[in-house]
């Protein structure tokens, strides 16, 4: 089903605030052993986000007998929609005892979404909802559809957004370039695995189009140099050169041609991909290829090496530009030289970085093959001059607020004041920086003090601005200020706080040992209707961790688990297993340990961690026995995995840290586990972990050092010991006591 032409103005609409939460959680802290009392404030069921699944396709439905009222009344409907009464036309809708034609509710959809409020897409969602407990949602068309999943997106619903195109996907709609493009921008800036997400989606899509042979068919889907831009933007973030390359071949193939967006998302590869030599060869390909030069190239470009702490090449930089002058590249190229041989001299020095570098070379050869002929070539000149403006320097200045360069940082903004052109005065990002860096330097007087000359000059801060100096307060436990900013930046600046302003507030309850004040901020957020972050809710579950109540972080899990704008990951399973292990209860999380396998999540170290602190602190040195068997295998999986030509996915990589290693190395001499003591040792050391010699040998001698000293035990009794009193004397050989292998005569009792 094709849809007609997307509504291009669709991508003009503004940002709403986030929808109300399906759900809202108040608890009450209360002791280990009392329970917690929970209360629930039920929002109307539209404000739900619709089940997942939602597919589009018909399942033999059977339409409703016409009448002259159901004419009538969709005649009326569709009037109203015509003449934009769109809240006219839902109270309407909402009145109807059958469900209008497919033209009104196709057109409802689409204006309920364009309107992108938050009550408007509440309501389009519950129009969804409906259609498909109906199973009518084939009454809407791709346009409708379309339209919606980019109110989601903007909304911050995007798994929901990306549950509608991949629906519309799987029904045979083909659902414009301009809506699935911006759901897949959203995508690939997303945490987690939302850069991998955009690609798979893209794929997706791409695929669908190529089955139609006629070209025109597919014309409004078919992605376009935007939507390619995104899907390159994802290859950069997770630093995918073989696939940035794939698809950047593939533009050319459906004659979509790279703009200076795309060049620009290369530097970011570059960056990615640890290829500082290669940044000034970007900036030549754009200049040789004459595609259109700005700013943000150049801004892309400082930020770049100021990521890679190159700070003399960025004073270069803004030196040439200040100067005027175009041969920027050459200056570039010059600074470059011993950089490459440096990079060169590595990849030589360690194989296994020779074959990724191999790879990647591969790769920005065919992406830059103007770098391959570098030497023997001119550095082109840039097509104008282009001064530095505020954001350049701004760039700067965070590059020294990076390395600790406080009065470089202040100094730069006041040489920013003087400045002739007003494109280089400071505005409120670079304000923001000087604050940023009195805040990391703990010098929070002087940075309130910032705070009010942007007032006193009229540079607005903005929620970023009083975000950072709220984690400031936070970080110095300056808890009560913290909360009087709040207050400050919500009535007298007139900015409202948003999620991270919460979250910030919460962690610092936390850090101040008062998880009582935790609820109360994640209370506060949820009755100013700011729905949760995935950050707000492990941040509650760490509060009730601390504090000795596993079953309310449990609570708050389950909370996060049912809120569909969220979603559960490794972090907060551990969060759940790690307030179980603080008390030493290691059956329930081992429960939760289970549970969290069953959901698709392998246990990394910081899992094993929990648990073997547990087992130490519970004293079960057997539940010891069985967690190192399940590492030793993990590792053995992966080892036989590296060496095997097998397809079978792996679990992700295990690579155990000291603290686990030495927590269960300790248990298990404790427990004069000897043999299991020696393996994890030896694991310590093939992982480049130094084992505690020191610790170890303090503690056999003071618990073990009379072992298999009695004169009277029964031959019986002394051959059952036989293979632990080896055990034991191969653990003394490691630690370098006196032993049988030693021929020592030391503990001769035996």
């Amino acid at each position: 089903m094709i849809s007609p032409p997307f509504p291009s103005s669709s991508s003009s609409t503004s940002s709403p605030s986030p929808c109300p939460p399906p759900h809202s959680l108040t608890l009450h802290c209360s002791s280990v052993s009392s329970k917690p009392t929970r209360h629930f404030r039920l929002y109307a069921t539209t404000n739900a986000p619709p089940s997942p699944d939602l597919s589009l396709t018909s399942v033999s439905s059977t339409a409703p007998a016409s009448s002259a009222t159901n004419t009538n009344d969709d005649q009326t409907l569709l009037s109203l929609l015509r003449q934009r009464q769109t809240e006219k036309a839902w109270n309407f809708y909402s009145q109807l005892p059958h469900l209008p034609n497919p033209t009104c509710l196709s057109r409802l959809v689409s204006q309920l979404s364009y309107q992108n409020t938050p009550l408007s897409l509440s309501r389009a969602q519950s129009i969804l909802t409906r259609l498909r407990h109906e199973r009518q949602l084939h009454r809407l068309d791709a346009n409708s559809l379309g339209l919606l999943a980019v109110s989601a997106t903007k909304s911050g619903q995007l798994p929901y957004a990306v549950s509608l195109i991949n629906s519309m996907l799987r029904s045979g709609y083909l659902p414009h370039v301009k809506a699935w493009s911006a759901v897949l921008s959203r995508l690939a800036s997303s945490p987690d695995d939302g850069p991998r997400q955009a690609i798979k989606l893209f794929h997706s899509i791409l695929r669908r189009v190529r089955r139609f042979s006629e070209v025109a068919v597919v014309a409004d889907t078919t992605p376009d140099t935007a939507a390619f831009n995104n899907v390159l933007n994802a290859c950069a973030n997770l630093g995918d050169g073989k696939m940035f390359l794939q698809l950047f071949d593939e533009m050319s193939e459906l004659g979509v041609k790279p703009d200076i967006l795309t060049y620009n998302i290369m530097i970011k590869l570059c960056a990615r991909c640890d290829r500082k030599d290669l940044l000034v060869f970007v900036l030549e390909r754009v200049i040789e290829k004459k595609i259109p030069l700005c700013m943000t190239t150049l801004h892309s470009l400082v930020a770049a090496y100021v990521g890679f702490g190159d700070l003399d090449m960025v004073e270069k930089m803004v030196q040439a530009m200040r100067e005027g002058r175009r041969d920027l590249c050459k200056i570039l190229r010059e600074a470059n030289m011993e950089d490459l041989s440096q990079y060169e001299e590595l990849v030589i020095e360690n194989n296994k970085r020779l074959n990724q570098s191999r790879n990647n070379m591969y790769v920005f050869d065919k992406l830059l093959p103007n770098s391959i002929e570098a030497r023997n070539s001119e550095p082109p000149l840039l097509p104008k001059v282009y001064a530095p403006d505020s954001r350049i320097y701004t760039t700067l200045m965070k590059g020294y607020m990076n390395q600790g360069r406080i009065s470089d940082t202040i100094r730069m903004l006041e040489a920013m004041r003087r400045q002739d052109d007003n494109k280089s005065h400071p505005d409120h990002v670079a304000y923001t920086t000087v604050i940023s860096a009195l805040v990391k330097a703990g010098s929070m007087d002087r940075a309130r003090q910032v705070l009010a000359e942007m007032t006193r000059i009229g540079v607005p801060a903005n929620r970023i601005t009083y975000n950072i100096l709220i984690k400031g307060h936070c970080k110095y436990l300056q808890i009560d200020k913290a909360k009087e900013l709040l207050k400050e930046m919500a009535n007298d600046a007139e900015i409202e706080p948003d999620v991270v302003s919460y979250n910030t507030l919460m962690d610092g309850c936390i850090q101040a040992g008062d998880s009582a004040g935790a609820l109360a901020v994640f209370n506060e957020m949820r009755e100013k209707g700011i729905a949760p972050s995935k950050i707000s809710y492990t941040t509650l579950m760490k509060a009730f961790a601390l504090s000795g109540q596993p079953k309310l972080a449990d609570q708050v899990f389950n909370e996060m688990f049912k809120d569909q704008r969220v979603k559960v990951d490794l972090i907060a399973w551990n969060m759940l297993v790690e307030s179980y292990c603080k008390l030493g209860l290691v059956e329930e999380a081992k429960k939760r340990i289970q549970k969290m396998k069953e959901s698709g999540f392998y246990p990394n170290v910081s899992t094993y961690g929990s648990l073997a602190n547990a087992i130490a602190l519970a004293r079960k040195p057997g539940e010891a026995l069985i967690l190192w068997q399940e590492v030793k295998e993990r590792l053995m999986k992966q080892k036989d995995g590296e060496n095997s030509n097998s397809n079978s996915p792996l679990p992700p990589e295990l690579k155990p840290d000291e603290s686990l290693l030495d927590t269960l190395a300790d248990i298990c001499l404790r427990a004069a586990f000897f043999q299991k003591a020696l393996e994890i040792v030896a694991c310590m050391e093939e992982n480049g972990i130094p084992p505690n010699k020191t610790k170890y040998k303090k503690i056999y001698v003071e618990m073990h050092s009379t072992m298999f000293t009695s004169k009277h035990a029964s031959q019986a009794r002394v051959d059952r010991r036989k293979e632990r009193k080896r055990a034991a004397e191969a653990f003394k050989f490691w630690l370098g006591l006196p032993n049988s292998y030693y021929g020592s005569d030391w503990g001769q009792t035996y």
